[in-house]
This record gives structure tokens, sequence and C-alpha cells, in this order.
């Protein structure tokens, strides 16, 4: 009981480090690494918060605890709509967002939390999409998910909605990023998605609750998007958009950048046409991205994928056990290529196109990833392949 008093009183301190007014991300990230807690934020001096790089009129409001009833209010809503915090200092916060040049100090998150520690791709792009544009990004989302991947969106009309109903369809995971508090729905119409996405998977904000979807909050919230994921994909965008802003942040903070190409002759296609232009990786399907993510991403993944084909199909040590094991529309290709692959002879893709008869390149790249989420293959340099057991 002591402790879970003791975790209430620093979550009102952090609330209340949050609601301060004129405290910036960054200027708040420099009194936790300074102070180390919101305690003791509080409780320095005003010559020690202005050490801090603390402007006059922002350590009088820390020292006044002006924002103590505010934060008692944000914690009873917590409480009603079943919401934790995340604070910077907390295991749980995303490894990945907390190495950005301007992480929030404090997360809301809806749902399923253990969500921020998985692998991420973030999906973004235009509110007015083509219809082009709306199949391939719940296509993309679809496959990424069934791939492992964790597919991050903001939840905003067009392309965002899109993404998340993919991941869903495929029965991935999603996280929602939103502009406004988590306990807010916007736009009103995802008031059915919002609700599915608190119960299933995660909504995340770092805007307090109640928080309205002003306009200037988008950007400020797409720079999580780009930095709790190992990379973005843009499916559809002006040159200027906000899909446009979210690709420049992911670049600044070394993240993959991922695009679909499109019409040239359609407005919405112009921004991740640019992209490429620019150097991002063209998508035409899901083995685009998994491809280009880093390797101890890739490890990650076909480690995550073996171990949930194992748990749905039993484990199994002799070749025909682990044979069994493919069940995907591309089985019957799978287990030819398992005769075909030598140990220590690679392969090329070109080669077993060949000798697998029927089988189109989509169906082996298709075929040929299952094999190595199961760990029976593995790529090598120049698209070559191996058997590993």
């Amino acid at each position: 009981m002591l402790s879970s008093v003791a975790g209430r009183e620093e979550e009102l301190h952090w609330l209340a480090l949050k609601l301060i007014p004129g405290l910036g991300t960054r200027i708040a990230c420099k009194l936790i690494a300074k102070f180390r807690t919101p305690m003791a934020v509080f409780r320095a001096s005003p010559t020690e918060l202005e050490g801090a790089g603390v402007s006059g009129a922002v350590s009088q409001s820390i020292a006044s605890g002006c924002t103590f009833d505010d934060a008692a209010a944000q914690q009873q809503r917590l409480v009603d709509t079943g919401t934790v915090t995340i604070s910077i200092s907390d295991p749980r916060y995303p490894q990945l967002l907390r190495e950005i040049y301007d992480p929030p100090v404090l997360l809301f998150a809806r749902g399923r939390v253990e969500l921020l520690e998985s692998t991420a791709l973030g999906v973004v792009g235009t509110r007015r999409p083509t219809p082009y544009g709306l199949a391939v990004a719940e296509r993309l989302s679809a496959d990424l998910a069934r791939a492992g991947l964790t597919i991050v969106s903001g939840m905003a009309r067009g392309i965002d909605t899109a993404a998340h109903k993919g991941a869903i369809s495929a029965e991935g995971d999603t996280v929602a990023v939103l502009g406004c508090g988590v306990d807010v729905v916007y736009p009103s119409e995802n008031r059915k998605l919002a609700a599915e996405l608190a119960k299933k998977h995660l909504l995340l904000s770092e805007f307090p609750m109640g928080a309205t979807a002003f306009p200037q909050n988008f950007p400020i919230r797409n720079r999580i998007i780009s930095g709790m994921c190992h990379g973005v994909l843009v499916v559809e965008g002006a040159q200027y958009s906000g899909s446009a802003i979210t690709a420049k942040l992911a670049m600044d903070q070394g993240r993959e950048v991922f695009a679909v190409p499109g019409n040239i002759t359609s407005k919405a296609s112009w921004g991740p046409n640019l992209l490429i232009k620019q150097g991002a990786k063209l998508v035409q399907d899901w083995n685009d991205v998994v491809v280009d993510l880093p390797p101890e991403t890739r490890r990650l993944l076909i480690e995550r994928g073996k171990e949930k084909l194992l748990h749905e199909s039993g484990s199994a040590t002799s070749e025909g056990g682990q044979a069994s094991l493919l069940t995907s529309p591309n089985a019957e290709f799978s287990r030819k290529l398992l005769e075909i692959i030598k140990v220590d002879t690679p392969i090329h893709m070109d080669d077993l196109l060949e000798r697998v008869s029927g089988c189109s390149p989509s169906e082996m790249i298709a075929s040929l990833f299952e094999l190595e989420m199961l760990g029976l293959v593995k790529q090598l340099p120049g698209k070559n392949f191996v058997k590993v057991w």
C-alpha cells in the first residue's frame, strides 16, 4: 500500500511538472537530467532552477506549485479512463524515442502498454487519399503486421486510418499517436476505431487528458511517430504535407525512410515521389521494407516469427516436422525451396525461380521470408540463400 501511495505521489509530481505553463520539452528534460526526479525539481530553489536554464517566470510557477490542483484532476481522469503515464525515467519508455533531440518528458498511454517495447514502423500519408493510396496503405500495413512489425500512425482520416485497419485485419499490433488527449476522439468518425485501439492495441499522446486537437499539435506529435519507430513509410502526401514533415523528422532522427511511388500527375504522389528522388527506399511490397531494416531488427523479427509459428503449430525437431510448420498459401513452394537450398552452397534467387516451376517472383520472396522467419534459411549478400540447419 505504501508503494502504491508513493507511486501516486510521484505521478502527481510528473503531471504537475508537465502542466507548468511555459516549460518546454527540452528544458523539462534538462531539469530531470539535473535533479533526477520531479519531486526534487519542485524542491529546488529559484536560483537552482534558473541555473538549469529555466526563465524567472517559469521558476516562479514551479516554486508556487500552481499546477498541483490541475494535476490531481488529471490523475482522476487517468483512473476513470484506464490510462497510465509513462515518464522518461520509466523502463517502459520507448528506448528509440528517448534518444531523439526533444523526447516528451511524459507520455499518456491507454491500452496495451507493452507495445511500447515492440519493433515498430510508422505508416503515414495524406488525409485525402486516392483509392489507390487507401488500398496500398491497408495492404502494406497488413503484410508488415503479419511480419511482426507494430504499425504506428496518427489515427487521422485517410492513410492513417487505413494503416490501423490494415494491421487490425491481419490480427497484428498497432499504435495510434494522437495530437490530443487519449480520452479525446479526433476525428469523430473514428470513435469505433479509437475504442478498439484502446481495448486491444494502444492510444498514445504527450498531450494531457482532455487536450483539444489543435492544428499546431500535429507536427509536434509527428516526431513521436518517427522517433519511436525504426523507419517511416510514406504512402501518399503533398510536397509540404504532414507526412513530408514526418519523413523529414525521421531523416533527422537517423531512421529509415520508405515511400510508395505514385502517379506523377497526382498531387497526392508528389511527396513520396520526391522522397524517392532524395534517397528514400522505393516500396512495392512489404519485403522492400523488411530487407532494409537494421540487421538486429531483422533478426528480432525472425526470432519472434519463429516463436509465434512454433507456438501455433507445436514444436518440431525433424526436417519433416519443421516443414509441417509452413502453413501459408505459399507453403508448397516453401517446401520445394527447402529441398533445393543447401547448407553449404549459396544459391541465387534467380536460380531458385528457374528450378521451382509455377512460382512468381512475389511468391518466391514471400516463401523465402517465411523460411527465414522460421529460422530455416538465411539470406546472404546479393540475394543468395543457404539453409541454416
